[in-house]
């Protein structure tokens, strides 16, 4: 599968997604992707590799131990590792390529935002009806 950020210029391929799909609420993961909720999945290290734009590609410790990488022209979060970890955390949502598996759980949702719960909120397949 290959994956890409949004202006292109970073991409990478993964063979396989080695562990389940889900949907992390943690504080970073909000801030970071200026989302709910980000889509991650692990990848082992061996069947991750950056394919272009090594040049811009940036990367920050967000916590002790964890790297976020992203694209320095867009800024789009790409992946994150933890120090000896065996896999790549991978964002699933710059994925160019259908994942093959769908999110699996949630986690850190006690860090979940309040608004988030029951939405109930009509859903449009584009823009809403009135745009």
């Amino acid at each position: 599968m290959k994956g890409s950020c949004a202006c292109g210029a970073v991409g990478y391929e993964v063979d396989s997604i080695d562990m389940p799909i889900s949907h992390c609420h943690c504080h970073t993961c909000r801030k970071t992707h200026a989302a709910a909720y980000v889509t991650t999945a692990g990848v082992l290290r061996e069947h991750f590799r950056w394919t272009r734009g090594l040049d811009a590609l940036r990367a920050f410790e967000s916590s002790p131990g964890k790297i976020r990488h992203f694209c320095g022209h867009c800024g789009s979060h790409l992946a994150a590792e933890r120090n000896g970890a065996a896999a790549m955390i991978v964002r699933v949502a710059t994925l160019d390529d259908e994942p093959g598996a769908r999110p699996e759980y949630h986690i850190w949702t006690e860090q979940d935002v309040a608004w988030l719960e029951g939405e109930g909120l009509p859903e449009h397949r584009q823009w809403q009806p009135d745009r």
